[in-house]
This record gives C-alpha cells, structure tokens and sequence, in this order.
C-alpha cells in the first residue's frame, strides 16, 4: 500500500492540517514545509463540539480535497471532551475504512490510544528541525526536493525556543478554548500601525487574563525573536522586572532602574538587536507613568489589566467568562467521572468564571467527590460561613464556600500545605520570593515553620499539592535554563486567591505567618540602599512590608529594613511610592514612638527629602519646622540632630524663594558642624555645599565659586574623584563660572565632568542628566556650539520628561532654557507654547510671589517683545522688575536682568527719558555688584549706550558703547554672539533662568 500510496504523489498534492489551538505554531510550520516542496497546504483549527458524534466531525473534514493530516498528541482525544471508548471505536471503524486519506504526525512521548495505530503517526518528538522534516515528507510519502520553495516569513520550527524566552509562566497543558479570542488578540496586534501594537486584556480577577497572556506567548512565540514578561501588579517590581531586559539585550548601561528602561525602550524602538519582540506586562492595574514604560516599536505589547483606564491608551479587548461549552469540556477533561449535564450545573453554579472553575475542577478531579454531594457542600455552606470576598468584584458566594472546602480538606491530609499557603498571605498577592525561606536558614523562624527550613520533601510535597489544585503557580527567576539560587524560587498567588484564603486563615496563625514573614524580610536586607546594585532586592522586598506587619514592627532589624526600602525609594527616584511608605509608616510609628527617636527622626529626614525632590516644598518645611520646634523644646537636646534639621529647613526656605532666611541659617549649620565634626567629614561637606547654593540664589556668585571650588578640593582629598558628591561639586564649579561670565572656562570644567558622571552613574542617572543640561548651558553662553545646542537641548527635555514628568520642577527650568533658546533662533511659535507652559507650571508649583515664578513674566515678555506685542510686553515687563525688587535686594543679579530688559521695553515704547534713567541705574548697580567685565554689566553698558543716543546725548553714548565692545572683545572673543550683537546695535537682553537650587 505504501508503494501505491508513493506512486501518486509524483505532483503537487493538497493537505488539510488539522490540529487543536494549542499546537498552531506546529501546524503552521508542517503547512510551510509541505508549501516549500510543491504542495498545498490549507490549515484548521478543529474542537468538535461534543454533542455532534464524533463520526460525523470527522467526516466534515473529508470534505476537503487531498488528505488529512492530523496533529496529535495524547490530549487531542479529548477534545470534545469525549470518552477513550468512543475514540477507539470510531478509529477502528471509520478512520480505518478512510485510511487513504488520514494521515497523523505526533508530538508527544506519552502514549496516545491504541486504535491510533491506524493512523500510522509520525513521531516528531524532540527531533531537530531537518529530521523532522525528513519524517514528515517520508510519512507522507512525498519526495523532498532538491531546491526548496524559499517563502517570505518563513515560520520557526516549534522546538527552537526564541533568543529571549523571558520568565514567561509554565504553559497550562489543561488550558480550554479560548481559540477564536486568542486568534483575535492576534489580529489586533499583527493589524496594528507600526509603533501602536499594544493591546490590553481587560476584565475583572479570576476571568483568566494572566492565562490568556501566557497561552498567547507559547502559541504564537514563533512569530517572536524576543517574549519577555513583565509582572506588574507592584510598580517597583515591574520597572526593576522591565530594566532587566537590558542584560539580556547586552545594553552597556548602569544599575540605575530609569536608565534601564530607557535602554530598553530605545533599543525595542529601534528594534535592535531585534524586531520581533512581545512584551507582556501582566496585572497592570494603575496606568499613570504608562508613557515612561510602554514599549513602542515594530513589536508588540500585551497589557492584562482590571482598569478601564487603558482604553484611552492601548486598543482594549474584554475578556469574557468561558463560554458554557468551554467550562463544562474543562471540568469533564479534569473530572471525567462527572456527567455532561452535571459539568453544566456546576459551570452555573461558578457563572462560567474560570478561576473558581479551576477550583472546582481540582477539588471534583482529586477527590473523587459526586456532584450532587460536592454542590450541596457549596450551596449549604456546611462546613464554614464566611463574607463576601473583599475585593467587591461580584464573585458568587458558592466560591467562598468551595475554598472553605478545599481548605479543610487540605488541614486533614496535608497540613503543612495549609501552613505555606497561610505564610504566602504574609507576603502581597502576585510574586511572593518564598525561596527566602531556603536563602536564610539562620533566620529565627518560629517552632512551628522550621520544618520548612529542616524538612525539603515535605516543603517540596506542600508545595506541589499547592500548586496540584492550582492555588499557586510555580516562577522562577534569572535567564531560561539556568540554574536557579535559593532566594530566586518564587510563587505566583492571584489576588483573588489572596483575598479568598486571608479570610479563611485564623488570626492566631496569620500572627504566626506574618511574624515570620518580617524576620525573613530583615534577613534579605543588603543592608545599603544607596548601592544601585541592590535595587532590584529592595524592589522585591518593598510591597511585602505592609501585608507582613513591618510597618508596626517594633523589632530594630525591622524597622532598620523598612527606613532602608524608604531610602532606596529615595535614591531610585521612585518618589510617589516613597511619599506612600513613608505616610504609612508615619500612621503606625506614630502610635507607639516619640517623634525624637532615631528611627523616627530618620523617617522625617528622607520623607521630607523626598517631599522636596518631588516638588512639594510647603508641605517639607511644614515637617522640617514641626520637628525642629520640638526639638528646640526639648529638655535635653542634641546639637549634631538639630543641626541636620536645620540644613533640611534650610533647604526648605531656599525652594521655598525665602533666600536671605535660608542663608543665614546655612551658614549657623556649616559653622556648627565644623566646630563639632571639623571641616572634612561628611555633614561638614554636605552643609558647605549647600551654603554654596544659597550664596548661588542671592546672587552672591564669586563667593559661591570660592567656596564651591574649595568644597571640591576636599571632596576630591576625603571621598575620591569619582565619588557621586564630588562630581556634584565639580558641576557646581562649573556653574558659578558661567554665573560669572567666565564661559569658556566653565565649559572646560563642565565638559570632563560630564564624562566622569557618564563613567560613574551612566548616562541616564539624574545627576548625569543634571550635568548635561549644565553641559548644554555651558555651550550655548560659550557662543561656538549654536548648532548643535539645540539638537542636544531638545533630547534633554525628552529624558528630563521621562525621568521626572512634564510637571516637575527641575522639567520645568529645561522647558524655560529651550524655549528662551528657541526665541533666540527664530522658532517664535514654539518658544512661546514651553515658555507659557513653564510660566504656568511655576505658578501652580510655587504660587505667583515666588521669585522665580515672577521672574518667568520677563521671559514671556521678551517672547511679546519679538511677536511685535511691544505695550503687553512693557507692562509684563515693569510687572516682573516690581515683583523681584519687592522680593529681593535691589542688587540681585535677577533684578538687574530684570531691569534691562524693562529699559529695552521702555525705549520700543517711546519712553526714552524713563528707559535712559532706568539703564544708567542698573549698570551703576551691575558694575557694583558683578564687575565691570560681567556680561550682564557690558550688555547693561550697551543698553544705555543705546538710551542716549535716543534722547541725543551721543558724546557720552559712543564713548560707552566703544568701551563695551573692546571689553567685550577682550573677554569673550571678537565672534562671539555677545560681540556681534553690540557691534551691530542689536538691542541687548537678558533670559531669566529658573533656577530653584
């Protein structure tokens, strides 16, 4: 038969590959395989439905021209789900009598039916790519040609995992239909606009996204080069989760989280080193800061999610329950002892919701249990009365009631279950590093949980049966294939399964857990959170603190762990995660702490740091003067702690505009730091830098730069060159100089720095952005880089926004030097939308008195100035000069900036006598106060050169305008813009540079 079968395959043939949804990846290769030698191939999912007889299904499909070629393995006798009887007897009868035309390659090791003989498979199991081929062409009694067709697209062989497989669940070999909403998800992403491939699978807990999710990875990861997974239902995880795709892709980047996730984004953009990439990002509830995570590209994202939120961001595709045939074929295939019409009731009973469908499944399938007997326990809730869940998303009672049942039968058979489930309640729902147990077996663990440390099979025996009735999922971390330390095993628990088991736990042994949970936190601790190495720990450890009880511990170790997770949420940037522990921790410390213990001091010394890198000045020096009040009050106070409150009050006054108050109390911290420590230690250093920051705001820039310049010098003796404070100091240096006017000079400094902080912290650290918009500053007063600042300007505000928002403070002072950067070059229209928004940014940030939220009224003056709007201008101008001269001293560099261009705005006016008088007082004012060579000083020469020659006293206006250009030639060069500009009569002006310290 065999040689007839050969003999008329001689031309092309026609081939129906018949295969269930889960092995699409395979049919789609075996179609390709066969088109490559000549033939045709035409593919069909196939899941007969259960109520049409098997005979007929199978006839439908000899409907088709050509032959069948089934793709087996041992669960395709289940779909339907049907009995092994009736498939055996159907194989004998019909197939057997149609042999000719079936055909059947297998893909498992286990044994498939024996009547499956008839079909003659060929086994593909773990078989390369060439063989596999060899045995289905032989198989199929085709001759391989010589020259093979080369297709477009060609498909992957199914075995060859893609380059990155990242930590994508186990796929769930009993994972049901779905097949039409997965082949949709397909659709959506594959007919996207290229860069817009995003789509998110909502729906409520326990409809089954994650699985969804998963299944999609396996069975379409031959479409992908890259499938990384990314967990999200905790923001610090998912950003340390999404950054370590960056080692993976052999980025050359730092430890820092934000520079991560910038490489990585970057390089999907680019779709370097690969085009073909997934990223799954499951369990993503809260939206905000989507724009710094989501991937863009010409690969794809799949977001699971309970918020609606995301269909302003991402195409949206609900997630339904399980159609009725699909959950009665799932608890027929888990429970086959069960009838059809009793798998109906019991998917009503759960309303078709896989999760509590899953449950029952395991609970019907392990135990044997009747129906009748099961659903009666269910609805009589004889065994425990409990509440609804407290997630308040409409799960019905009954599943309560079936976790009531599953747990009191696990307490009788397998105890030590129920005391890993209970410990996992200790941890937050999501992934819970249960390998801490095994990582720190010193930890004082109580009497009854050693056995966990002591005992690995029963650990591994609890385990399984957890994960047997699918009440935890099994993770793992680190690169696919690897072997993996203790501390990286890891559980997944739903946060319905969470919710549901919390209730059903005893207070007694949730005491236990949670006590238990704390000390194994303590144990991870590394103990350094300014270490950017140990970020991704911190990570880890962070959304566990609240459900363990840390917060209220009273336990130094602890509490030493929960002030050290707020640190790295300081040091990492992750500001709103850290104002949230630190109000939590307030709430319980509160209760049983005087507000002058260390630990409590500690708190309030970082939250009110973080209070003020986020922008929120008045609500830190609220806490900082509280504080210090009661310090003052105290009986027996501490100098060296009141005076670390003093420097964060200080900060407070200086972001707050009050520059004199802060000033003056800087000065009283450094003098009493140096007398107690000296002048060399740490604070000492700490407090004389920030005396150089006040000086800097007063406007007081030489006495800056002496102390900046000094303060380097003993940085670069005590902590080193490359010391992150040091650097700090050298783009301080830098920054008095071109406060001075000394451009060249601070370019040459700013620009090794630079290097340095790229060396050290990375290119994407904040400092290191923070020195580089020092760098393009630097650039842009120097005079000899006009084209290629704005290029550099307008990529640091694209990582200024993505690092702190469009809103934050330190945004806000970019979008101020590009916009005024941008007037200066002719793009009026632009200039004008970043300097309104700064302008209203400031305002609702600091209030309208603000020295610097006044200060902007002169730029958004200077921009009506060149739009022709000369009387809006005039008064936007007088009302900025007004403001500041209430605010600051009349000698401010500030206000006499301020005041040149007011003199500008006089003059356009035809306020000739007024412009005169106000441009002889401010160059007398700059010449006192910045020297008579201070750019400020020359252009304020220049302006009133040009005031007198319009009310006719042009002796004095010529010898003043002659002085200012040899002068300006002299310190700044003969090309310089500066010079130009005053050589060709160019009315001279002043930007406002919002600087807040």
């Amino acid at each position: 038969m065999a040689e007839q079968r050969r003999s008329d395959t001689n031309g092309a043939q026609h081939f129906l590959v018949v295969f269930p949804g889960y092995h699409r990846s395979w049919a789609a290769w075996i179609a390709q395989t066969l088109e490559r030698h000549g033939h045709r191939a035409t593919l069909q999912r196939w899941d007969p439905p259960r109520e049409v007889p098997l005979e007929d299904s199978l006839g439908d499909l000899l409907l088709s021209s050509g032959r069948v070629l089934l793709v087996l393995n041992d669960w395709f006798f289940e779909l339907g789900p049907r009995p092994a009887g009736e498939w055996n007897d159907v194989l004998r009868g019909f197939v057997a009598h149609h042999a000719d035309r079936f055909a059947a390659v297998n893909l498992t090791n286990r044994p498939l039916l024996p009547a499956t003989a008839v079909l003659e498979p060929a086994s593909l199991w773990a078989l390369g790519a060439e063989a596999a081929e060899e045995r289905l062409l032989s198989r199929l009694g085709l001759d391989r040609r010589r020259n093979p067709r080369v297709l477009p697209g060609a498909a992957r062989y199914p075995e060859l995992r893609c380059e990155i497989w990242g930590e994508v669940p186990r796929r769930n070999p009993r994972f049901t239909g779905r097949d039409d909403f997965l082949n949709e998800i397909h659709e959506r992403l594959s007919d996207a606009e290229r860069g817009a491939s995003a789509c998110t699978l909502l729906g409520m807990s326990g409809i089954g996204k994650t699985q969804l999710a998963a299944e999609y990875a396996h069975r379409f990861s031959t479409d992908y080069d890259l499938v990384w997974w990314v967990n999200s239902d905790d923001r610090n995880v998912q950003r340390d989760r999404l950054g370590e795709l960056a080692v993976e892709l052999g980025l050359p980047i730092g430890g820092e989280p934000g520079e991560r996730i910038r490489a990585v984004r970057e390089a999907l953009r680019r779709g370097e080193p690969y085009a073909n990439w997934l990223v799954i990002f499951d369990g993503w509830d809260d939206s905000e800061g989507m724009n710094a995570l989501l991937p863009q590209g010409s690969g794809h994202v799949l977001v699971t999610s309970r918020s609606r939120a995301w269909t302003e961001y991402t195409d949206v595709l609900e997630v339904p329950a399980f159609l009725r045939a699909e959950s009665t074929g799932y608890l027929l295939r888990r429970a086959p002892h069960i009838t059809a019409v009793e798998a109906d009731e019991v998917a009503a009973e759960f309303g078709d919701v896989p999760l509590p469908l899953v449950q029952a499944a395991s609970w019907l399938g392990e135990s044997g249990m009747e129906v009748p007997e099961y659903l009666r326990m269910v609805r009589e809730r004889k065994l425990s009365t409990v509440d609804e869940p407290a997630t308040g998303e409409g799960f019905p009672q009954s599943s309560m009631t079936s976790w009531s049942i599953l747990l009191n039968r696990l307490r009788r058979s397998q105890p030590q279950a129920i005391d890993v489930l209970g410990l996992c309640t200790s941890f937050a729902p999501g992934r819970i590093p249960l390998g801490l147990i095994r990582a720190y077996p010193q930890a004082d663990l109580p009497e009854e949980l050693r056995w966990m440390v002591t005992d690995l099979p029963a650990w591994t025996r609890a385990l399984d049966t957890l994960v047997n009735y699918s009440v935890l999922t099994r993770e793992t971390r680190g690169p696919l294939g690897a072997e993996m330390g203790p501390h990286q095993e890891s559980v997944h628990m739903h946060r319905l399964v969470y919710d549901i088991v919390s209730k059903l736990t005893s207070e007694e042994n949730r005491a236990l857990h949670r006590r238990a949970v704390r000390t194994l936190l303590a144990e991870a601790d590394p103990g350094n959170p300014v270490d950017s190495r140990n970020w991704p720990r911190y990570a880890e450890l962070l959304p566990h603190l609240e459900p363990s009880g840390a917060l209220s511990s009273g336990q130094p170790r602890v509490r030493a762990t929960v002030l050290n997770c707020l640190q790295y949420c300081l040091r990492s940037g992750e500001y709103n995660s850290g104002l949230e522990l630190a109000q939590k921790i307030r709430e319980r410390w509160s209760n049983t702490m005087d507000p002058l213990d260390k630990s409590m001091l500690d708190l309030t010394y970082q939250e009110s740091y973080i209070l003020r890198s986020s922008g929120r000045f008045r609500e830190a020096h609220e806490l900082d003067r509280r504080l210090l009040e009661r310090q003052q009050a105290a009986p027996r106070s501490d100098e060296l702690t009141e005076l670390i409150t003093q420097g964060s009050v200080a900060s407070d006054l200086r972001y707050l505009g009050r520059y004199e108050e802060a000033h003056a109390l800087q000065v009283r911290v450094w003098e009493g730091n140096e007398r107690l420590l000296g002048p060399d230690e740490v604070a000492t250093l700490i407090a004389r830098h920030n005396l150089g920051v006040s000086l800097r705001l007063l406007g007081r820039y030489a006495e800056a730069y002496e102390l900046d310049l000094e303060t380097l010098t003993r940085r670069e003796n005590v902590l080193r060159a490359r010391h992150i404070s040091t650097l700090h100091s050298a783009s301080a240096v830098a920054h008095d100089l071109r406060l001075l006017g000394r451009y060249r000079d601070a370019l040459a400094r700013q620009e090794p720095v630079v290097r340095l902080h790229v060396q050290v912290l990375g290119p994407q650290h904040p400092q290191t952005v923070a020195a580089r918009v020092q760098m393009a500053l630097c650039r842009r007063r120097e005079g000899g880089y006009s084209q290629d600042v704005g290029a550099m300007m307008a990529d640091l505000l694209d990582q200024l926004v993505q690092l702190h928002g469009r809103e934050h403070y330190r945004t806000l002072a970019f979008l101020t030097d590009y916009g005024n950067y941008l007037r200066e070059h002719g793009d009026l229209s632009h200039a004008r939308e970043l300097i309104e928004e700064a302008e209203a940014g400031y305002r609702a940030l600091l209030g309208p008195a603000h020295p610097v939220a006044t200060g902007m009224l002169s730029n958004t003056a200077l921009v009506m100035q060149v739009a022709g709007d000369r009387s809006d201008a005039l008064a936007m101008s007088e009302a900025a000069l007004a403001g500041l001269s209430s605010t600051l001293t009349a000698d401010h560099p500030w206000v006499l900036g301020c005041a040149l261009n007011t003199a500008a705005a006089r003059n356009f006016t035809g306020r000739l006598a007024e412009a005169a008088e106000l441009s002889r007082d401010t160059l007398r004012r700059a010449r006192r106060v910045l020297g008579h060579e201070h750019p400020l000083t020359l252009s304020a020469q220049v302006a009133l050169a040009a005031d007198l020659r319009g009310v006719n006293e042009r002796e004095e206006a010529g010898k003043l305008e002659e002085d200012a250009l040899l002068t300006l030639t002299r310190t700044l060069g003969a090309q310089h813009p500066h010079t130009i500009s005053a050589r060709q009569r160019v009315r001279p002006y002043w930007d406002f540079e919002a600087y807040l310290g």
